[in-house]
């Protein structure tokens, strides 16, 4: 009776991930498609993608949309607006990390009045519509004299409370023997900060600092509104200005190369992160032994 209870076990979890395995590729071939067609088509002459209709793969493969990307210099700068984004995602990444460990530190491993209090007011505070800050947002970067300079992109949301949630709630998974430990041959916050937390934090700071840079860099709205000197664009607000320049029919395989260049960062930045994400579950990962 046992052997036959755990070969209906072992039937109904066969089919349990069936199931699964069949959403999950279920749900990889509708976000595939439309990324592949995308690629395809930044190589489809104008006239095919005008006369041609729904076509997985061109008929003929034409290098000539990426040629005159990266000729047009005067209209659509795309390596400097590249340039740009690089520059301030990484910027605001790097930033981001400093901020938000030294922030968990402080919610998670020392005691102050009023801490847990005031943690949870922010948090709280958080979930309202960013849109909601867009006004003030921006008269504070105007008087700061930061409009279309890369400050108005870096500094904005640096202490982002979900950030600082997830880097809290893995600190108070590593034990507070090691601090008192550390403490009792004389180690104080920072030592204890740089020489123990920090790098037992380390796969929740690349995975904040990946959400970091990707929200940077896809980041669409702000830039629009704060960007207007064309040479200092990010790759989004460029892309919106394509839509004018290729759009409409005109060139669309021109502005669908110029799309798969802008994901190129991301797509690479995911790819060599993906074990960093597993990691960052675990709240006790960076615990040996």
């Amino acid at each position: 009776m046992r052997e036959v209870g755990l070969i209906k076990m072992s039937k109904k979890i066969s089919i349990s991930k069936f199931i699964a395995y069949l959403f999950l590729i279920v749900l990889c071939v509708i976000w595939v498609i439309p990324v592949v067609f995308g690629i395809t088509t930044s190589f489809r002459s104008q006239t095919e993608v005008v006369s041609s209709g729904f076509r997985l793969f061109p008929k003929e493969w034409i290098f000539e949309n990426y040629v005159a990307i990266l000729e047009n210099t005067s209209t659509a700068p795309i390596l400097r607006w590249l340039f740009n984004s690089v520059f301030i995602a990484v910027s605001h990444t790097l930033l981001v990390i400093v901020i938000i460990s030294l922030t968990g530190y402080g919610y998670s491993r020392m005691n102050f009045k009023g801490r847990d209090t005031l943690f949870f007011t922010l948090l709280g505070i958080s979930f309202f519509p960013g849109v909601v800050n867009i006004i003030p947002s921006y008269k504070i970067i105007d008087a700061f004299g930061w409009v279309n300079t890369s400050w108005a992109m870096i500094i904005p949301g640096l202490a982002g409370m979900g950030n600082i949630f997830l880097v809290r709630q893995f600190m108070k998974g590593i034990p507070g023997e090691l601090d008192e430990s550390a403490r009792v041959d004389g180690a104080g916050d920072f030592r204890i900060y740089f020489s123990i937390i920090l790098p037992l934090i380390k796969p929740v700071l690349i995975v904040c600092g990946l959400f970091s840079f990707v929200g940077s860099w896809n980041d669409f709205l702000w830039p629009v509104i704060v960007y207007t000197d064309v040479d200092k664009m990010p790759i989004t607000a460029g892309l919106l200005l394509l839509q004018d320049i290729y759009g409409n029919y005109r060139m669309i395989g021109q502005l669908m190369g110029s799309a798969m260049l802008a994901i190129i960062p991301t797509l690479l930045l995911f790819a060599f992160a993906q074990k960093y994400f597993i990691q960052s579950i675990n709240l006790n990962s960076g615990i040996k032994g």
